[in-house]
């Protein structure tokens, strides 16, 4: 008998395509001028006006159609999380490869299946589990040749890995707040709380807070309307349509964007174990959503 509930293909091309947009998140942070956590902050900044300007535009249609308008928990522990991330993802930019620090951002799939697993007592079918399994296996694959260096990349990679407990509490609370508002309100109440948890830190740590020309603003700018705007934004809206945990593994296509543009632009070479991992790393996305 066939399920009359279709898969949501739409979204799902919104998840793939925020994944990718978000994947040049790296690549635009290395270009900018400012400290690591500064760029994080004027990613925030840049893009609230935008959002802000779309939440207002359809605000009556987001009380006809009874999305909440105000603000609570929700959006505080949605921007509370994102600037964990963002923060501290920005920061292992400075000490690894773009690709491992987008990989191992990305690990948080696992923090959500235990979520899920642990406290919701959820059950996934046989090949979301091995679809999941495979995709981290070439997530792992994909930046393994460079892990083995150590040093101030071992530091970077722990970052990374912090990172992803952080995204994995935002994707979360999205995913729960997506219900409640829509896309536009959401992204421009948690944008806006984001950058006004980083701004002291920003103005805190060494390194430059403003770019030091006007070409400076540039990435920033691309940061801001790309990753943040184009990406984010877009992902929020395929949350509401997709079980968290399709999402998150989906969201793998970051590091493999990362590790081709990072490849042609700062020639961080791409080797046949990493192409190996970003095929393997296209199946497991594949196997998930069919076993979602």
């Amino acid at each position: 008998m066939t399920s009359s509930k279709a898969f949501p293909a739409l979204a799902f091309a919104a998840l793939l395509f925020g994944g990718i947009a978000i994947g040049f998140a790296g690549i635009l942070m290395r270009l900018s001028d400012v400290s690591p956590v500064a760029s994080a902050f004027w990613r925030m900044a840049l893009a609230a006006p935008a959002l802000w300007a779309w939440a207002w535009a359809v605000r009556r249609q987001d009380q006809a159609a009874g999305k909440r308008i105000d603000f609570t928990k929700v959006l505080l522990l949605a921007g509370i999380y994102f600037a964990g991330d963002m923060g501290i993802w920005h920061l292992s930019l400075h000490y690894t490869t773009v690709s491992n620090a987008t990989l191992l951002s990305n690990f948080a799939p696992i923090v959500i299946a235990l979520w899920m697993w642990g406290f919701h007592k959820v059950r996934f079918a046989r090949i979301f589990i091995v679809g999941m399994t495979v995709a981290l296996v070439g997530a792992v694959m994909l930046i393994g040749p460079n892990a083995a260096l150590g040093g101030g990349k071992l530091l970077g990679d722990g970052l990374g890995l912090i990172t992803a407990v952080f995204y994995a509490a935002y994707q979360l609370s999205i995913k729960d707040a997506r219900n409640q508002y829509s896309t536009a309100r959401l992204m421009a109440w948690s944008t806006t709380v984001t950058a006004l948890c980083l701004l002291p830190f920003a103005l805190g740590m060494s390194g430059a807070f403003w770019p030091a020309q006007a070409a400076g603003w540039w990435p920033l700018l691309g940061l801001a309307l790309i990753a943040q705007v184009g990406g984010q934004t877009v992902i929020a809206y395929a949350f509401a349509h997709l079980p968290a945990s399709l999402s998150s593994v989906s969201l793998l296509i970051q590091p493999l964007t990362a590790t081709i543009a990072a490849w042609i632009i700062f020639s961080e070479r791409i080797g046949p174990i990493q192409m190996a991992g970003g095929a393997l790393l296209l199946l497991g996305i594949y196997l998930s959503k069919r076993g979602s």
